[in-house]
């Protein structure tokens, strides 16, 4: 008789499992992160519209798809600011799922001290952390919507080296426009920004090539500040004299990648401190186009619904996190084809770093 009960048991790897067992990860990170997200909103007083709620939802989709496509979970990430985000993004009202793309995320590999279980003592390691962008597009969504006295952002001028171009002059209060007559081919050689105001009056923000150099140089550095030049195995454990030397370096780099300009795209002595998004000739000119766009727009003024949106957009022009905690190379720039064998690169390089 018992055994005929033994028969009759459902074997236990085929009994339902719990409810919660069954959550998707989404689901799991839908309720770990919405609730805080919407009860700081409430605590703060701050009602958002339908498309402002449809942004941050998304935004908990996208985050999720990017942890599993690295491979990783949720237990694996730094999550102390995953509710910032999706407060950014809302209140930005930035849609991740907008084609062309608005906002991206990235992982980033972060410093950060935490207590040794065996020792009791604290000890250095590394951590992934989620950072937001802002792409081209998404500038121009922000500005339109919490630009200061803006009323319309017209479409922007690439205005190209074949291109007849007249810059626009004043006399007195009054503005005669900038001509522009396309022809065609060549580089870039400035983007110009029509923006009608709540006054009726239009505007012309122009941002020329050269001065994206100084992106280029930033971008240069920030990927440079783990770099040891071989001088000591690790930036963090140098002495005094060896982060002299180091500085010294350093320096000796950027004065020399000033002197060569945008021509140091081309140098491979320049090549494990710029991405492949700068580089690579198919990519290259719509990284810079989209540099200078974004170097008009982030210099209009912007009044934001949610103080944290403020916050966050700053972030993301200044480079976001602070320098000593961060892997730049780590960072990829969205909307930019990456060939698997530089993401593969990149990621050897970000491992010997953080080794």
């Amino acid at each position: 008789m018992a055994e005929d009960k033994k028969v009759m048991e459902t074997p236990k790897e085929n009994q339902a499992k719990p409810k919660h067992e069954l959550q998707t990860t989404l689901t799991n990170a839908a309720s770990t992160f919405l609730p805080v997200f919407e009860r700081q909103m409430e605590e703060s007083n701050i009602t958002l519209g339908s498309y402002a709620k449809q942004c941050a939802y998304a935004t908990v989709i996208v985050l999720n798809r990017l942890v599993q496509d690295n491979c990783l979970s949720w237990n694996e990430l730094d999550k102390s600011n995953i509710v910032d985000i999706i407060t950014s993004v809302a209140g930005m009202e930035l849609n991740p799922n907008a084609q062309p793309r608005e906002v991206y995320f990235t992982l980033r590999n972060k410093k950060i001290k935490k207590v040794d279980p065996n020792t009791g003592h604290a000890v250095e390691g590394w951590v992934k952390m989620v950072e937001m962008g802002i792409e081209g597009d998404g500038n121009d969504a922000i500005l339109s919507r919490f630009g200061r006295n803006v009323s319309m952002v017209h479409r922007h001028w690439v205005v190209r080296e074949n291109d007849e171009f007249t810059y626009p002059s004043m006399d007195g209060l009054t503005v005669t426009p900038p001509k522009w007559t396309p022809k065609g081919g060549g580089q870039c050689v400035r983007v110009v920004y029509p923006i009608t105001l709540t006054d009726g009056t239009t505007e012309y923000y122009i941002c020329e090539r050269y001065e994206v150099l100084n992106n280029l140089f930033a971008h240069i550095s920030n990927n440079m500040m783990n770099e040891t030049f071989g001088i000591c195995a690790d930036r963090f454990k140098a002495n005094a004299e060896q982060k002299k030397q180091i500085a010294a370096k350093k320096k000796e780099y950027m004065d020399k990648a000033k002197e060569k300009g945008f021509e140091v795209l081309d140098d491979p002595e320049f090549e494990p401190w710029i991405s492949s998004a700068w580089r690579s000739e198919y990519s290259r000119e719509s990284m810079i186009i989209r540099k200078m766009r974004n170097n008009i727009v982030k210099k209009i003024p912007k009044d934001f619904s949610i103080p944290q949106g403020a916050i966050s957009y700053s972030q993301s022009e200044e480079g976001g996190f602070p320098s000593e905690k961060v892997i730049e190379t780590d960072f990829e720039e969205v909307g930019i084809t990456q060939s698997r064998d530089e993401k593969n690169r990149l990621e050897e390089l970000n491992q010997s770093l953080g080794a």
